[in-house]
């Protein structure tokens, strides 16, 4: 898979995952209808929210987000999560091939804690993605209330 690796996905990468950076998700897509390779199509401060936006009803694209909650009043996580999305409209082969190239995507933007594999923009809730991240962090100092 060609571009997934290329120096702009990379520094879009470093400022997603940097505490001085306001960057906090990174959108690829693939850059034809045919082929794997993917291009940097936008990068944002606005959270999931914004991230949503953004997103293409007709393509396959990738995101990676960072998200920060409260544990409690003592304490702030910082977590990275991986959207693959498919959206409506995206055709039959390049669905199918989404689960093959998803793998090459993880491999560059491998520090994550969850996958989401999102159909509708409603799989982007914030409050649901936290939740997930509460379970998957192990630690959940809300008592299981999300």
């Amino acid at each position: 898979m060609s571009g997934v690796d290329s120096p702009d996905v990379l520094a879009a990468y470093d400022a997603v995952r940097s505490d001085k950076d306001a960057t906090n998700w990174l959108l690829l897509s693939y850059a034809g209808a045919i082929g794997d390779k993917l291009t940097l199509t936008a990068t944002g401060s606005g959270g999931l929210e914004e991230l949503a936006t953004k997103l293409d009803d007709a393509q396959a694209q990738y995101a990676y987000a960072r998200i920060e909650y409260a544990n409690d009043t003592e304490s702030r996580r910082v977590k990275f999560v991986l959207v693959i999305w498919i959206g409506e409209g995206t055709k039959v082969m390049r669905k199918a091939r989404v689960s093959i190239e998803s793998g090459n995507v993880k491999r560059v933007l491998a520090h994550h804690s969850i996958s989401v594999d999102a159909r509708d923009r409603g799989d982007l809730d914030e409050k649901d993605i936290v939740a997930r991240l509460r379970r998957a962090g192990g630690a959940d100092y809300n008592g299981g209330r999300g």
